[in-house]
């Protein structure tokens, strides 16, 4: 089983600017904790146990954020306050690594992919989580990460999850070409390619990769060898694209929900999902949305 995942956290988040102009996009909070501590957590609840932060010099919050807080825990434990201080200390569990390699360009996800050749390696597989999308799995049995990471062990093909956008939404995304099939959830089949950001007639189903990956230590030299694409950059789709040609690639149905926390509005949606069930803050804030539903 795929034990690694490695998220790509280096970026600017220009398309949250002002917010993001000294604060990582991944920092953002939803409701009481950051993006990325969902995305970790994420991983962790299915069964990934070192976490691969490839990052830039200006995301310094990232790696603090995981590290522990000596100075900060003592005065929590000298004052009394052991719930915040047992909600800290399980920010990383004991058994989690958080393993940070920087990214020295902006290159491109394949290219920040690559960067975690070292500590991965050519020969075992991983996975990769885009950080501002958040993956809902809530009153599921699994989170579909955990689907789609024992897919990959079963079939050893590598996965892309896919979610079912409205036709009407498809030329927003990367678009998989399953040749008319339709996995059910929780389920994969063969993909014959990605079409990026198709116009509505032209697109090939309307199953949306939506950054969650199951990849083959193979992929790296594949990368190595992927020229600059779009932008001058390196796209990893590119050379998921080689590796389909050579061995197959599986497009995995996901059951849960995603919110792109990149994009001001789904940051919005995702706030009000997770507002609205938190345990401690749930009541007060569905009050408060009623409140502002009636004008008030």
């Amino acid at each position: 089983m795929i034990r690694k995942a490695v998220l790509p956290v280096a970026g600017f988040g220009t398309r949250c600017l002002p917010a993001t102009k000294a604060i990582p996009k991944e920092m953002i909070t939803i409701v009481d904790r950051p993006v990325i501590q969902y995305v970790v957590q994420e991983a962790v609840t299915a069964g990934i146990h070192d976490i691969v932060l490839v990052t830039h010099g200006s995301k310094s919050a990232i790696e603090n954020h995981f590290d522990k807080h000596f100075e900060l825990e003592a005065t929590l434990e000298a004052k009394g306050k052991y719930d915040l201080l047992e909600e800290l200390r399980s920010i990383v569990p004991e058994d989690v690594n958080i393993i940070s390699i920087r990214q020295s360009e902006p290159l491109g996800l394949g290219h920040a992919v690559l960067c975690a050749r070292p500590i991965i390696g050519d020969d075992e597989p991983f996975a990769v989580l885009l950080p501002d999308v958040l993956v809902d799995d809530t009153g599921l049995s699994r989170n579909d990460l955990a689907g789609m990471l024992e897919a990959f062990d079963r079939t050893g093909h590598a996965q892309l999850m896919v979610e079912e956008v409205p036709h009407d939404m498809v030329y927003k995304y990367g678009i998989v070409d399953t040749r008319g099939e339709l996995p059910a959830p929780s389920e994969s089949c063969q993909m014959a390619g990605v079409v990026e950001k198709p116009d509505i007639d032209e697109a090939p189903s309307n199953l949306a990769v939506i950054g969650r990956y199951a990849l083959p230590g193979r992929i790296f030299p594949l990368l190595a060898e992927t020229p600059p694409g779009a932008g001058n950059e390196i796209q990893l789709t590119d050379a998921i694209e080689s590796l389909r040609v050579q061995e197959g690639v599986d497009a995995w149905r996901m059951r849960g929900k995603t919110y792109d926390c990149g994009h001001q509005l789904g940051y919005l949606e995702a706030i009000l999902a997770y507002g609205r069930r938190h345990a401690r803050y749930g009541e007060g804030f569905r009050e408060l949305l009623t409140r502002y539903a009636g004008g008030e």
